[in-house]
């Protein structure tokens, strides 16, 4: 067991604090750096042939990689260390953060009245050892009209949403139906999530 059962995260999301805590993880936030998006040294950007859960992996493992270092360069106490990341994709193919309103409006009309699915990748870091764990969730929207998508986008903030959307507000809507892991479209699957950190020592119910 690790001193006082806690854990780092590295995240700046507040749902995945909010989800940690529902599951009574303790944890410590481990902020990468204090401008907003990844370390500049992690390559975000998909390699060729790469496919969406292979992606997602390679990020992940660069997530923890990078915040073990920075675990290590801080001389802060050896825990370990929770990164996360989502994507959403539609036909095998990645859909990001929008870049703008306009590509969040041709994100929204690609997923209209249909399914898609939503990938969450967790690692733990400990040391030179990352541990991954993936959730797969498949979501289905209705058609959702050009007045609904305009509306949408005017009154939330989308720009920092995978799929320019959010499972836990406006766009709850336009779903008909989530198959898999509502806590994974979030950001962060509380089942797999639990089950890793009790594999590598954290006791959920002491």
């Amino acid at each position: 067991m690790f001193s006082d059962n806690q854990i780092y995260l590295a995240s700046r999301s507040p749902r995945r604090r909010e989800l940690l805590r529902q599951i009574g993880v303790k944890f410590n936030l481990l902020l990468m750096r204090e401008t907003l998006g990844r370390p500049v040294d992690i390559d975000e950007q998909p390699l060729t042939d790469e496919t969406p859960a292979d992606y997602i992996y390679r990020i992940v493992r660069s997530k923890a990689n990078e915040g073990w270092r920075r675990v290590m360069q801080r001389r802060l106490p050896l825990l370990p260390v929770l990164v996360a990341d989502t994507i959403v994709t539609l036909d095998g193919c990645i859909l990001g953060k929008p870049r703008d309103i306009e590509h969040a409006k041709e994100m929204l009309t690609a997923l209209s009245g249909r399914s898609h699915q939503v990938l969450t990748a967790i690692g733990v870091g400990v040391k030179d050892t990352v541990q991954v764990r993936l959730s797969t969730t498949t979501v289905r929207f209705r058609e959702i009209s050009e007045r609904e998508i305009r509306n949408y986008l005017a009154n939330n903030n989308i720009l920092d949403k995978a799929g320019a959307y959010a499972v836990q507000g406006m766009a709850a809507a336009f779903i008909v139906e989530i198959s898999g892991s509502y806590s994974g479209v979030m950001g962060l699957p509380l089942y797999e999530t639990a089950q890793l950190l009790e594999e590598i020592g954290i006791e959920l119910f002491p």
